[in-house]
């Protein structure tokens, strides 16, 4: 669970499989003991809750300090994707960006893979720009309610 630093740099002592954590971890001061211990190999901050671009980038700068690498998390969609494809390129210490969308819903531009890999915007701001008209078409009604998590087996699954 989040929080617990010493199981993480138990369980990274014991494998050389490179561990990655923080995907529910919110501030710099939740990182530190992560980063300070080397509890993982990967933090995985995620820009849209962790304090925005400058917070995630002081978050990866404290792990460059130690030689950890930085993996943002993002399921958000493609504006988190292009604040992440920003910060991406300015820390040393980036290996791999997550997404869950190119933006096909929401951008008039969605982001195109090249090999592999996506481009930093390089339009003003976050340098994309938003189709209106496919916003409007996904507009939340308000009606929402928790996931469920099950297992195949019917048991209890966390997220």
């Amino acid at each position: 669970m989040p929080g617990d630093t010493d199981a993480l740099r138990d369980i990274a002592a014991s494998t050389s499989v490179p561990i990655a954590a923080g995907e529910r971890l919110f501030t710099r001061w939740e990182f530190q003991p992560l980063i300070e211990r080397r509890a993982v190999a990967i933090v995985q901050p995620d820009t849209a809750h962790a304090g925005g671009i400058s917070e995630t980038r002081r978050i990866a700068s404290m792990a460059e300090s130690r030689d950890i690498l930085f993996a943002p998390h993002c399921p958000l969609g493609p504006v988190a994707l292009a604040a992440c494809l920003h910060l991406d390129a300015v820390a040393p210490n980036f290996l791999i960006q997550e997404h869950v969308t190119l933006g096909e819903s929401l951008l008039r531009t969605p982001f195109i893979p090249t090999d592999g890999y996506l481009s930093v915007p390089e339009a003003p701001g976050l340098g994309i720009e938003i189709d209106e008209a496919k916003l409007a078409a996904e507009r939340f009604d308000g009606v929402w309610d928790n996931p469920y998590f099950t297992a195949e087996d019917g048991g209890f699954a966390e997220w």
